[in-house]
């Protein structure tokens, strides 16, 4: 894994395109449509986030563009991924709704949302869209160790990142080697735990010893090991904390305190309970 300086963000994760992915993005799962999007995207901008991870399925793809283009950056400041519905069945029409309601040509990164009805049959349509440079990167989210393995073997253009649900209580260290194998980046969402991590007492602990916010540890647990996080808050204040993970390191011994709170074994799997 390399990382490159490339915003005041920090850092971000080379993939295996060549493309680079920031090292912390802002999510806006459950964010509603409308002003409170718009206005929490606007202040990730104005922090210094330099990707915004939206999706069809979450419904806010226009406040994400309406935003982007208030903020006056230049296009290719801003890394955009959205994901594929599967119920929508074409991935290239779907981008091309996408688009429009997000108001630019292209995506930097398009992932299938999730395997549903198999992990293979969308692979195509996905590496048609990244051929018309419409999604300059594809991957996939929520796929298993067995689900990648399965893209892989039919892919010609190999999924670039693979995002899934990841954070000291879902340590999935098996997919997280998988990945690795195949030049698949591994990115986290849920790096809080949705929240449930921020009360943890070993993460309390850590976070007084360290001089930080529950959060931040969070997050360095995962940069501090190359794996790309998008944690979601529409706090002004926590959005910008979120940020100011790039100046300290977890000790060896922190680090290990925090792996020992997973609750998967070490996983190779995506999920718990499919949804799908």
């Amino acid at each position: 894994m390399a990382d490159e300086a490339v915003t005041p963000g920090g850092l971000a994760r080379v993939l295996s395109d060549g493309r680079r992915l920031p090292m912390i993005g802002l999510g806006v799962w459950q964010v509603p449509d409308g002003p409170e999007c718009v206005q929490t995207v606007r202040w990730a901008l104005e922090a210094g986030y330099r990707h915004i991870d939206t999706a069809q399925g979450y419904g806010n793809e226009a406040s994400v563009g309406t935003a982007l283009h208030d903020s006056g950056l230049a296009r290719d400041q801003v890394f955009i991924t959205t994901k594929f519905l599967p119920r929508l069945r074409d991935p290239v029409a779907a981008l091309e709704q996408s688009l429009r309601r997000l108001g630019t040509d292209y995506v930097d990164l398009y992932l299938i949302h999730w395997p549903q009805d198999g992990p293979t049959w969308a692979w195509p349509g996905m590496e048609r869209a990244a051929e018309s440079q419409r999604a300059r990167s594809v991957g996939v989210s929520n796929f298993s160790e067995a689900e990648l393995a399965s893209v892989m073997e039919i892919a010609g253009t190999k999924p670039a990142v693979d995002q899934v649900n990841f954070n000291p209580y879902a340590n999935r260290r098996a997919l997280l080697q998988a990945c690795e194998r195949h030049g698949t980046a591994l990115e986290a969402y849920s790096p809080l735990g949705t929240g449930r991590l921020l009360a943890d007492r070993t993460v309390g602990r850590l976070a007084a010893e360290y001089g930080r916010t529950p959060a931040q540890i969070l997050l360095r647990w995962c940069v501090q090991r190359g794996i790309p996080v998008i944690p979601k808050s529409t706090h002004r204040e926590r959005i910008e904390q979120n940020l100011q993970i790039f100046d300290f390191d977890l000790s060896p011994e922190a680090l290990a305190s925090l792996d020992a709170l997973d609750t998967t074994g070490g996983t190779g799997t995506a999920q718990e309970h499919k949804w799908w």
